[in-house]
């Protein structure tokens, strides 16, 4: 049985990730995490999903949290990557880091940390997001830059970042397999009287509403075609259970930092 804690614990994608784990045959709660202020602080982290007891409270000491956890999964804040690290790094444990809007100071944080323990990063743990984005580079490369390229994307109302850190990890892949980057080529508003379209642009376009799990599209629109790849998510599960591939794919591992793609075995665009 693989041990997990769980960072994040009450937040909505932390509920989702306790409710895999509790109904996985193969892994096994450790611990359950969160911050100080929590007013659910002590409470049973089965009765926190609805579920039945399970004898791990919802704590903000991390040694208790990452007590024996092979594999610690974070889906918490930008503010708390660092120490989430540290602790991971004082308890020996693996981590898969599912946080977006990280900053240059955590993703440094992070490549440092993976000197000594094994990391899996991605702004994007679904399993079906990461072959849509393998799918999007392959045709990228393959249509080369007579297409103009639209990304769109759409979220609930709380999400906090735009363009979604999915959004801009497929506009990274589209530029670089076009032997750019994106802070050239990105179009992040378009307002008044903005003149034609430059070409190899890459735009983007964002809807924030109601409870959007995640939505994301990317059109190659040519002189006389148009191609199009859609990504729906329906349930935050997706993202869980990709964290939880990642947490099986991870233990034992090598220190490192990895990404969903070594996870897949997807090939790098």
């Amino acid at each position: 049985m693989l041990k997990i804690a769980v960072l994040g614990a009450a937040g909505r994608m932390g509920r989702a990730v306790l409710g895999c784990v509790l109904e996985s045959d193969d892994l096994r709660l450790a611990g359950a995490v969160t911050e100080p202020s929590d007013r659910l602080l002590g409470r049973d982290a089965g009765e926190l999903i609805g579920a039945e007891a399970v004898g791990v409270p919802l704590t903000d000491d991390y040694r208790q949290g990452l007590h024996g956890a092979q594999v610690a999964v974070d889906f918490t804040l930008p503010s708390a990557t660092e120490p989430n690290l540290r602790a991971c790094i004082e308890s020996g444990s693996a981590l898969v880091i599912g946080t977006t809007g990280l900053e240059e100071r955590q993703m440094k944080a992070i490549e440092r940390a993976a000197h000594e323990i094994p990391i899996v990063y991605s702004r994007n743990l679904s399993v079906g997001v990461n072959v849509f984005m393998d799918l999007v580079a392959r045709a990228a490369k393959v249509l080369g830059d007579g297409y103009d390229v639209e990304i769109a994307e759409s979220h609930h109302r709380h999400k906090v970042d735009a363009p979604s850190g999915t959004a801009l990890a497929l506009g990274e892949r589209i530029a670089a397999v076009r032997g750019r980057r994106l802070d050239e080529v990105a179009v992040y508003a378009r307002q008044g009287r903005v003149g034609p379209r430059v070409p190899g642009t890459i735009g983007f376009s964002v809807v924030r509403g109601g409870n959007i799990v995640g939505q994301h599209s990317v059109r190659f629109i040519g002189a006389e075609e148009e191609l199009a790849f859609v990504h729906e998510a329906q349930d935050r599960k997706m993202f869980a259970r990709g964290a939880l591939r990642a947490a099986r794919w991870v233990a034992g591992r090598a220190p490192g930092l990895y990404s969903m793609a070594d996870v897949l075995d997807l090939a790098r665009g």
